[in-house]
């Protein structure tokens, strides 16, 4: 498995959520509260995503011991 190639587009996926983050962000009409439902949805996608590569990473690191046995 190319963990490499799978964490480099996960971190790609990331940035793009973070540019959408500063987007609201930045966005002076959205009240707080407002900003605060469209942040959650990217956080939590963000989340998942760095949860998903730490599972990816556990999962071959895992093979790679069993294949040594």
């Amino acid at each position: 498995m190319n963990i490499n190639f799978i964490e480099k587009k996960l971190n790609e996926i990331i940035t793009e959520l973070e540019k959408e983050v500063m987007e609201v962000l930045m966005d002076e009409s959205l009240g707080k509260g407002e900003t605060n439902l469209r942040m959650k949805p990217l956080a939590s996608t963000k989340q998942i995503l760095l949860n998903a590569l730490e599972s990816i990473k556990m999962v071959d690191k895992l093979a790679k011991e069993d294949l040594k046995k």
